[in-house]
């Protein structure tokens, strides 16, 4: 079992910057990758971007060169940052656990995880 506990969500205008964090705990070594994903009122759940334990990277072409994602592996936990934001990037953030390899252009695929937190609410007005 993987436990994640996400944080940092909050309000703030267009073209500012939040920093998420997912805390894991448990099983951590079972983790093959990680994910952040948001899901937007009224959409479907959008993966944003993934990273595994080497530092392979992957992210939605709508969040490239604004978002970066991180992690910390001593203090075991998954970063977002997020800049220039916009209003079409309000949603609940969710991170989220892989324990199976899938190959790096899967990674942004919900399906492939197994472990999910209780998510972040990110709200970016204009």
């Amino acid at each position: 079992q993987v436990q994640l506990v996400e944080s940092g969500g909050g309000s703030v205008q267009a073209g500012g910057s939040l920093r998420l964090s997912c805390a894991a705990s448990g099983n951590t070594f079972s983790a093959s990758y990680l994910g952040w994903f948001r899901q937007a009122p009224g959409k479907g759940l959008e993966g944003v971007a993934s990273i595994d334990s080497r530092g392979s990277t992957s992210s939605a072409a709508s969040v490239k060169c604004r978002f970066t994602i991180s992690q910390d592996n001593a203090k075991n936990t998954l970063y977002l940052q997020m800049n220039s934001l916009k209003p079409e990037d309000t949603a609940m953030y969710y991170c989220a656990a892989a324990t199976t390899v899938w190959e790096l252009q899967f990674r942004l695929l919900a399906s492939t995880y197994r472990y999910w937190g209780q998510g972040t609410q990110v709200t970016v007005s204009s």
